[in-house]
């Protein structure tokens, strides 16, 4: 199912604020920080902290599409949803696979958080940590984009 921004206001997923390029530029750089972090986290062997690490990699890049276009989640499944909404379906300017990247690790953060029996590898942290950094340079071509549009 696809859910739309209109559905995304109307339930209050997500709230009309001013675009801000400067909010975007600040989500990006805090996903940029969070980037190093997860790489800290997996040479140190830290493997639960390096995928939570590279999820918030994943949602401060969404996030900052959200900012730039006047919009602010209200939940991390909004950030997706409004992505694959304005982005995937209507303006096709990002691959559906990118959606699913930010929930699947979405939800493995929600595993990890509230389950007395979450457990990962170096492998799966390792691809974590890779798909952050895909998914932030995937995330800084389509903003670039869109502030060269305006």
């Amino acid at each position: 199912m696809i859910f739309t921004i209109k559905y995304l206001t109307d339930k209050n997923l997500i709230k009309k604020i001013p675009t801000s390029i400067l909010k975007a530029e600040e989500s990006i750089k805090t996903a940029e920080s969070w980037l190093k972090e997860a790489h800290n986290n997996f040479e140190h062997g830290s493997f639960r902290s390096c995928i939570i690490s590279s999820y918030l990699v994943i949602f401060h890049s969404g996030r900052a599409i959200l900012f730039f276009d006047g919009y602010r989640e209200k939940s991390h499944f909004a950030v997706a949803r409004y992505l694959e909404d304005k982005y995937v379906v209507n303006e096709k300017l990002l691959e559906n696979k990118w959606i699913d990247i930010l929930d699947y690790y979405r939800e493995i953060r929600h595993d990890d958080q509230y389950s007395t029996s979450f457990y990962t590898s170096d492998d799966e942290s390792e691809k974590a940590l890779k798909n952050a950094e895909l998914f932030l340079k995937r995330i800084k071509k389509l903003f670039d984009y869109l502030t060269d549009k305006k």
